[in-house]
Formats: structure tokens, sequence, C-alpha cells
């Protein structure tokens, strides 16, 4: 979908994009319960429509999916995200190499002098991370630069339009079953079974919750009290329509990365994550002589002004902490997705089901 198509979009469209990116949901009749809420503030739907508005979306690609992101981290097994440099005249036999290894999960072309190639990798198992950074560099003769997660501080990839609801703050989340969580960080065999199902997405029909009972052969009540618990315990971490940023014309991916003092990261990185437009915040370790930063945070952009207005804000909030140096920053754009295949729970969830 392109901006002319975006702007196609009509104000329903626009106003359930905004509701509802978190927030849907899990109950009996969830598109029935969600329409009533959007009836609530002025976008009169029915259950009915509403759901055919999703797999509309769904599949004119607006959407990637339609259900729970889950968080892979709190289902067991780690990722890092590393970097490394892929010399231009080899550049895209570098990529295919490291694109080869099905622990790559996504890699991108990121503009900088030195390390351009960025990529994720996830094992169920941490120490694997070195046995497969090791192979990259013997098959590649390259350096790797692992820079794994040292604190998170927010993730919260959210896109809003312009149009009604433009804060996404329609929360149907209380709805459903109570639960409480446990105190167990392993998973259960069913549990697998269940986060299996649905990190790719929920069906889209009336009752998801009871197709998805339905294909890993549960009861449907179970299903929506586990999607519940897992939401409060963390290992999902919303529930609703997943859109496609490029689709909703985000296409300007800015990486910013900082060299914030030691002592004010745990400041620093709060401020930084309560700006809306910043998606992704941690911190990461520097590689001495390589990459002197230790701080990421990811904003979009729908076009180049806005995100380097943006940019401009995440430094003016940094600058309220220290003086921000220009050689305290970088601005790292991707410029080609060169993998992008989703970080798959199977061997993750497996190693962490008891």
């Amino acid at each position: 979908m392109n901006r002319a198509q975006v702007e196609d979009l009509d104000r329903v469209d626009r106003a359930l994009l905004n509701a509802f990116q978190g927030g849907f949901p899990v109950c009996k009749r969830p598109f029935e319960r969600a329409a009533a809420a959007l009836s609530e503030r002025g976008i009169e739907i029915t259950g009915e429509e509403l759901l055919e508005r999703v797999q509309r979306l769904d599949e004119e690609g607006v959407l990637t999916r339609f259900g729970a992101l889950v968080n892979a981290q709190a289902i067991g097994g780690t990722a890092t995200l590393v970097a490394m440099h892929a010399p231009e005249e080899r550049f895209e036999e570098v990529a295919e190499a490291v694109n080869a290894h099905r622990e790559v999960a996504h890699n991108y072309e990121r503009e900088h002098p030195h390390l351009n190639m960025w990529f994720v990798v996830s094992v169920a198992d941490e120490s694997r991370v070195e046995e497969v950074l090791s192979a990259i560099e013997d098959e590649t003769g390259q350096q790797t630069y692992d820079l794994p997660k040292r604190q998170e501080f927010r993730v919260e990839a959210k896109f809003m339009l312009d149009g009604p609801i433009p804060e996404g703050d329609v929360d149907c989340s209380a709805l459903g079953p109570v639960v409480e969580p446990v105190g167990r960080e392993s998973i259960t065999p069913e549990e697998r079974d269940l986060v299996l199902a649905i990190q790719d997405g929920f069906p889209i029909v009336a009752d998801p919750y009871g197709a998805i009972a339905e294909e890993i052969d549960a009861d449907p009540e179970w299903v929506r009290e586990t999607i519940k618990r897992f939401e409060a315990e963390g290992k999902i971490r919303r529930v609703g329509v997943i859109p496609n940023h490029y689709a909703l014309g985000y296409t300007e991916n800015g990486m910013t990365v900082w060299n914030v003092p030691d002592d004010l990261v745990s400041e620093v990185g709060p401020a930084i994550a309560s700006l809306s437009f910043v998606t992704h915040c941690y911190q990461r370790p520097r590689h001495e002589g390589v990459w002197p930063y230790n701080f990421f945070a990811m904003t979009h952009g729908r076009s180049e002004e806005e995100s380097w207005d943006r940019i401009e804000q995440v430094r003016e909030r940094m600058d309220e902490f220290w003086e921000v140096d220009a050689a305290d920053w970088d601005s790292l754009f991707s410029t080609r997705i060169l993998k992008k295949t989703g970080i798959r729970l199977d061997e993750r969830a497996d190693a962490n089901t008891e």
C-alpha cells in the first residue's frame, strides 16, 4: 500500500487502526465488544462490520497480522543484536552468508561508514550465540560485534494515523476472565502449543479464541484465560491489530545511538522512553575503539523531515541530563531489509517447557 492508498483509508479504518494496536478484548464475542467501545467514541460500527474491516485490512497488507504480540524473551531463550562491516565489493556475498543461518531473524543494511550490517540472532540457549557468530566470522572473514540488551526501557511499536482516536487509548483488555499471574518462568506443554499457534496471528473470525482452541484441542475458556494471564505476566505485550508500518507511511526508520554517561543511563532511559514516537529503547554495551555508544532509541517517521524532527526531540531530551556533544550520538537509517523472517519461537519455547 503506497501513500496515496493510505490517504484512501476512511475515518472508520483510521479509528480502528488507532484504537486497537493494543487493548483488544480477550473474551467471548470480542469484535462485538470492541465495536461497542468504538461506538462510545462516536464511531458507529457493528461487530460484524468491524470483523470485515480487519479482514480487509489484513488482506490488503495494511496489517502484518491480527492477534498477540508475543514477548519472545519471556517465552524462553535469548536474542541479541549484532553489528558487522560488510565490504562494499562483497556486500551481497556477506549478506547471503549471514542470512543462511536460520538463527538470524532480521538483517538490515544501515547507513554507517563502517558497521553497515545489523542483524538479530535468536537462539534457545544463550551459549549458542557465540557459536553462531564464530561461524559467521569464519564464513565471511569479518568480525562481529555482539550488542546484547542490558536494560529495556520501552518496546512499544505503535503507529498512529491522522483521524479519530489519535492517541490510541481504547483499552478493552479488562474484558474477559479475571486471572492472576503465576510465579513461574517456564511454560507447560499446553502453553507451548498455544504460543506456537498464535505467534503468527489469530484467525480473523468472529470467535478467534474458539478457533485457536479448536486448532490445539483445548478448552476455549482456558485459551482466553491463558492469553489474559500471559498479558499480565509479560509473556504477551499486547493483543490487537499489528500494522505494517511501511504500509501506513512510516518509511523512515532511524536507529539513534548515544554515548550516555553510565551513571545517567537509569535516569535517561525512562525519559526517552516517555516520548511517544520512540518505539524501542535499550541500553547495550560499547565496543572500545569501534562502537562508543551504549544507548539505543528507535524512531520512525512518515517523511525524512518528520524523522529528523523526532530525532532532534530525542537530542533535546538527552540534553536535559548532560551536555550532548556532536560526537556523543549518531543516527543510522536503514537503507534495505536484507532478511525479515520474525523470531521463531519453536526451539526457544521447547527449551523452556517444563
